[in-house]
């Protein structure tokens, strides 16, 4: 095997997976990451979040000197760019941190250097990553390998999918796919499909934005159940006794850094065209709301019962999915927020995975986070947001209070 030196930008919950499984094949790995956290975090052996099977890699490469991490770039044959690429306000992208990720590599790339962009985006990106880099390095001009390979791994399983779900490559040039295919062969033992790079990148697009057709037509489908009194769980079980039906599970909304984001890029690269994928995300984006009012509908049951006493909410779970430590557009976290913003409302966050409790939680008086023991204890009215095992663990029996199971957690 033909071993790099590969410097790989941004230390997250993609780019330092991406990094270790780079490092276990033999490659030379520099780390690179803004911040110093992350960054002291690498060099001590430690991964800095949660991600099963992680650390122990991390620490087999880090001990054979295959990986160092540092807030500046550095001389490399391969970069792979992997920051966030979120929305703004208006839902347009926000490609901020990929241009600054092409600058800061800029004064180090060198003929015939491959950088990689696997950063989800909207189709054009990665042509405008090398034509920004092109820009700072006249002198490099069409000598450079372009190309995107999109992730495409499950958060709790990312140690298994890097190496065994299948990879699209897609470059601005044959040749670059063909550099970007090689250097995954070394640890990807899925298939690899070239194309070229706006194919690649709308590709992964249309994968989430898929996903999440689906699961709004699950949500809308609990909206409809709960305005006609109907047991939504119920009903999914039997439509999917159907050999050619498969409704997925509605839950308090969308979150996470991929669904319930690279829709709106496909929304903004043609908005009259991508109509249902619009309608899709306004319907998940409403789900918070829903949850909300089936709560208040709750509370008014719990209050008649304890007048004018405040009500102690237990919050069960605040993370994007389960069993995870990402908080990243968790619609748990909204759904908490709205429901603290509620008159003589107490919440008790019971949330395993995180020490603390997010920016905007903290700040509010009437939110503390709490061991789930404390949490269940004291409750007026618990609402189950993310089916975390600690709480699928627990029988639904032993809950004596009104129960708002948002999620399935208990089905």
């Amino acid at each position: 095997m033909n071993t790099k030196t590969v410097a790989v930008i941004g230390l997250g919950y993609i780019g330092l997976p991406t990094a270790v499984a780079l490092a276990g094949a033999g490659h030379r790995i520099l780390g690179v990451d803004t911040n110093p956290g992350h960054v002291q975090a690498v060099n001590a052996g430690q991964v800095p979040f949660l991600e099963p099977g992680l650390g122990e890699a991390l620490q087999k490469v880090h001990a054979a000197g295959l990986i160092t991490a540092s807030e500046q770039a550095a001389p490399a044959d391969v970069y792979i760019v992997s920051v966030p690429t979120p929305f703004q306000g208006d839902h347009h992208a926000d490609l901020s941190f990929v241009m600054a990720a092409a600058d800061e590599i800029s004064p180090y790339v060198s003929k015939g250097a491959l950088v990689i962009l696997e950063s989800t985006s909207p189709p054009g990106t990665t042509e405008a990553m090398s034509e920004r880099i092109e820009h700072n390095r006249p002198d490099l001009a069409g000598s450079l390998l372009f190309a995107h390979c999109p992730e495409r791994v499950l958060p709790g399983k990312i140690m298994v999918e890097m190496f065994t779900n299948d990879r699209i490559v897609g470059g601005l040039t044959p040749e670059a796919a063909q550099a970007a295919q090689e250097l995954y062969a070394s640890f990807c033992r899925g298939q690899i499909r070239l194309t070229d790079a706006k194919t690649a990148e709308l590709s992964k697009l249309a994968e989430n934005s898929f996903r999440d057709v689906n699961i709004a037509f699950a949500n809308e489908l609990a909206k409809i159940c709960d305005y006609l009194g109907i047991d939504v769980w119920e009903l999914i079980d039997l439509a999917n006794l159907h050999p050619r039906v498969n409704i997925l599970r509605p839950g308090p909304g969308v979150g996470g850094h991929c669904i319930a984001v690279d829709p709106w890029f496909i929304v903004d690269v043609a908005p009259s065209l991508a109509r249902l994928i619009h309608t899709a995300r306004e319907v998940n984006d409403s789900r918070p709301d829903d949850v909300v009012a089936q709560a208040q509908t709750l509370i008014h049951e719990v209050r008649a019962k304890n007048a004018g006493q405040p009500t102690k909410i237990a919050v069960l779970g605040l993370a994007f999915k389960p069993d995870v430590d990402d908080l990243r557009s968790s619609p748990a976290i909204t759904v908490a927020d709205k429901l603290a913003g509620l008159d003589k409302v107490e919440l008790l966050v019971c949330e395993p995975n995180t020490a603390t409790l997010p920016p905007i939680l903290t700040g509010r008086s009437n939110i503390r986070k709490v061991e789930l023991a404390e949490g269940l204890q004291d409750a007026d009215l618990v609402v189950g947001l993310v089916a975390h095992r600690q709480f699928r663990a627990l029988s639904r029996d032993s809950l004596t209070v009104p129960v708002l199971d948002a999620c399935g957690i208990w089905r």
